[in-house]
């Protein structure tokens, strides 16, 4: 296909959540400042933004609260359809589920419906959704942008963060021909965006589609360092200045396994009891929207049996710095990793690893397990960290090695050690995951799928002269 000239757009994304630090709401920022430096006006649709967002101006922030994250709606759906969500969950019959399935397609409807208006209104060109069809956190947005991309004929393009079916809390369910159907759906003229190789190859072993691969980006060239509001940190929190802070930059779900950290820190202070006093274990972000209850109970309980000093700041950290209601300094997430130490990253599935990138752009060292797409997509690259290889025993507990102990030890007495390994996986990082890659990759999809796009344009122009609004 001969490239045309650029053209610019009107897009629109849609999302049931978003202005947070959840790894999606991060790389759709870094979606927007892109698209909008190449020309194109942004539109945004979230059932939920946790903080405005600053790159879109507020008329332009459209909330739709049917397709939020935790809507009475959704709950309800999930207690039905997911037993895994609970521990006693209901029976649903064959003529139950149909009801439910009926009147799920009955509300995605309305709100398609309601996009739709938007869309003519707006004289938007093509829909961005973020992880709507995807993983069931909205059903109700699912269905809905699943209309609007097969019934309406709306220009589509799907950014996948990760699948229904890698989640062992909605693998299993009652509507899983529905699931394989909306989410995400194959019909020709949609694009599909998948954030590594691994889910590449997987969408096109299942679904039989061919996604372009954009992995989770960072911005190298404007990377944190400190300076004089995140410098305020140590201070702010309590930290001495040599103190040793280990810091989890995630939010708190056990596919994170937080408890391998705490695990971690308490046979190094073992090892070296010098350093037990020093060591403060810090978790930047909040329980997220994975339900779990006794979780955090478990971390605080394994924390205090190894004597580790733990630290939740949730409620100091967000997407933008700013001041909260009492006048206390909020930091971001790379702020808390300017001031880290060591990151630990020890995952047993991950999408990607927005947290791992960011700490490279951080130039902070890093303790990571060699989860699947990180053996994949990110040290085949030639990172160097301090890894942790992905076995555990038959307890369920990760294997770790005496070796990554004295790793550690090192980071922290051997500078020229530690210096050269942040420079190094930094130099990668700018090179494989930086902001002008993101950009390129952006720009490529939008060339590819500009035909359709422009053909949807015409579409809808076509379909206000018919239906106005």
């Amino acid at each position: 296909m001969s490239k045309q000239v650029p053209d610019t757009f009107r897009i629109g994304i849609v999302c049931g959540k978003l202005g947070d630090v959840d790894g999606v709401s991060l790389e759709v920022e870094k979606w927007i400042r892109l698209l909008k430096h190449m020309g194109h006006e942004i539109y945004t649709f979230s059932g939920r933004y946790a903080a405005p967002l600053p790159l879109v101006p507020a008329e332009q922030q459209i909330l739709i609260p049917q397709i939020r994250f935790g809507s009475p709606e959704q709950q309800e759906y999930e207690r039905l359809v997911f037993p895994y969500l609970q521990d006693n969950p209901p029976h649903l019959s064959d003529e139950k589920r149909e009801e439910l399935i009926d009147r799920l397609e009955q509300q995605g409807t309305e709100v398609s419906n309601l996009l739709f208006e938007y869309i003519q209104k707006l004289s938007i060109d093509v829909i961005i959704a973020e992880n709507t069809n995807a993983m069931p956190m909205t059903l109700i947005g699912g269905m809905a942008i699943y209309k609007l991309a097969t019934w309406r004929r709306v220009a589509t393009i799907f950014h996948h963060h990760d699948f229904w079916w890698e989640r062992s809390r909605f693998s299993r369910n009652y509507i899983e021909q529905l699931l394989g159907k909306i989410m995400p759906p194959v019909d020709p003229g949609l694009e599909h965006v998948v954030i590594s190789s691994y889910a590449e190859h997987i969408l096109r072993s299942i679904k039989r589609v061919h996604p372009k691969v954009i992995p989770n980006c960072e911005d190298f060239e404007d990377a944190v360092q400190m300076d004089d509001y995140n410098a305020r940190f140590r201070e702010e929190l309590g930290f001495a200045k040599d103190d040793l802070l280990i810091v989890q930059p995630t939010r708190i779900v056990r596919r994170k396994r937080i408890e391998d950290s705490v695990e971690l820190i308490g046979r190094f202070v073992k090892k070296f009891p010098e350093y037990k006093e020093r060591i403060h274990f810090v978790i930047s972000l909040y329980q997220g929207d994975e339900p779990d209850v006794h979780y955090i109970d478990e971390i605080r309980g394994l924390a205090e049996y190894h004597g580790i000093s733990l630290h939740l700041i949730s409620d100091r950290v967000a997407a933008e710095r700013q001041l909260n209601e009492k006048g206390q300094i909020i930091f971001s997430n790379r702020d808390v990793l300017a001031n880290a130490d060591l990151v630990t990253y020890l995952p047993i599935w991950e999408g990607f690893g927005n947290a791992l990138i960011e700490a490279v752009a951080a130039r902070v060292p890093i303790v990571t397990t060699a989860y699947l797409v990180y053996k994949t997509d990110i040290k085949v690259i030639g990172f160097e960290n301090i890894e942790i290889r992905d076995v555990y025993d038959k307890h369920g507990h990760l294997v770790i090695e005496d070796s990554v102990l004295k790793k550690i030890h090192r980071v922290f007495t051997d500078e020229a050690y530690r210096s050269k390994m942040v420079a190094k996986n930094f130099e990668i990082g700018q090179r494989e995951f930086g902001m002008n890659r993101l950009k390129d990759m952006l720009a490529d999809v939008f060339d590819e799928y500009g035909d359709e796009i422009r053909a949807c344009r015409k579409r809808i122009e076509k379909s206000k002269r018919r239906y106005p609004v």
